[in-house]
């Protein structure tokens, strides 16, 4: 099963401060771990809000509002996507990540796959989109 993992942003990430030298290295040797290990599918830090936008439809009206935005409990300051077997592998995994930081919050969601035999070139079944 495929689970994408939304690291929570922090005002540090905001900031656009990197981690120091130390995290830095846990962080190597983490993502030697996971990618040995073949669960990472894809993954990349996002740029601070406020270099961002938020689009918003209703009624055939379109808002657009740029950042910075001040929920910052709703940021996000990273993603990955992992391949697992389970629901409690991703929590492992993500476990050992928020590790390196010594701190942090990510949320983890089921990707939608095809059903079994579909041909998959399309949108899963009960997939939104």
């Amino acid at each position: 099963m495929r689970v994408l993992g939304l690291l929570r942003s922090s005002p540090e990430a905001e900031t656009g401060d990197r981690p120091g030298p130390e995290v830095m290295e846990r962080m190597g040797k983490f993502m030697a771990a996971i990618q040995k290990a073949g669960v990472l599918v894809a993954t990349a830090g996002l740029q601070p809000s406020a270099k961002g936008a938020r689009v918003r439809v209703a009624d055939d009206s379109v808002t657009v509002t740029d950042g910075p935005f001040t929920e910052s409990k709703e940021l996000v300051a990273s993603y990955a996507i992992l391949e697992v077997a389970s629901m409690d592998e991703a929590i492992e995994w993500t476990t050992r990540f928020l590790k390196v930081f010594g701190r942090g919050e990510c949320e983890l969601r089921p990707i939608f796959e095809p059903p079994p035999g579909a041909r998959g070139d399309g949108p899963a079944s009960g997939d939104p989109m």
